[in-house]
């Protein structure tokens, strides 16, 4: 999907066919602070669908809320596709959700733990299973941000066909 449709044409697509299915959606975000949640909840009617969201900017968190493995966060840093998939995994059993989007990665300006900003994951967890996408995005630390949220919502419109 290319920058022509929008970050709200793509939440509203995604929201309107949740809501056609009968199907609820949740999310867990890291870099993202929240701007995941709000791609939903800025469209009308979002509550039928949106059931919220955690924001889980440290590690610490990441395993007091998520649940997240301590060890796999100390051996391969939040900035890992396991970590992307036990954030989504956990906010949808959290949430009693059918799907659940999860974002991990570099903000930026500079790198963390040897991580280059732009670069990091994101995860649907669905009733099938998880998919993870790779993000590799530099840029502005608001430019990233935006990205990552696009890079989830393209994730779960791509998997609602």
């Amino acid at each position: 999907m290319g920058d022509a449709v929008s970050a709200d044409e793509l939440a509203a697509r995604a929201l309107g066919k949740l809501t056609e299915q009968g199907q609820s959606l949740s999310c867990a975000e890291s870099l993202t602070g929240g701007l995941l949640a709000d791609a939903f909840v800025r469209i009308p009617g979002a509550s039928q669908t949106f059931r919220g969201g955690v924001v889980t900017y440290t590690d610490a968190v990441k395993t007091a809320v998520l649940g997240v493995s301590p060890q796999l966060l100390l051996t391969n840093t939040a900035y890992d596709p396991q970590v992307a998939v036990q954030m989504s995994t956990a906010v949808r059993r959290l949430f009693r959700s059918d799907y659940a989007l999860s974002t991990t990665g570099v903000a930026g300006p500079g790198p963390d733990e040897g991580v280059a900003p732009g670069r990091g994951y994101v995860c649907l967890a669905t009733p099938q299973g998880t998919e993870v996408r790779e993000v590799d995005r530099p840029g502005t630390r608001a430019e990233v941000r935006a990205a990552f949220v696009r890079a989830a919502l393209e994730l779960l419109v791509s998997h609602l066909g």
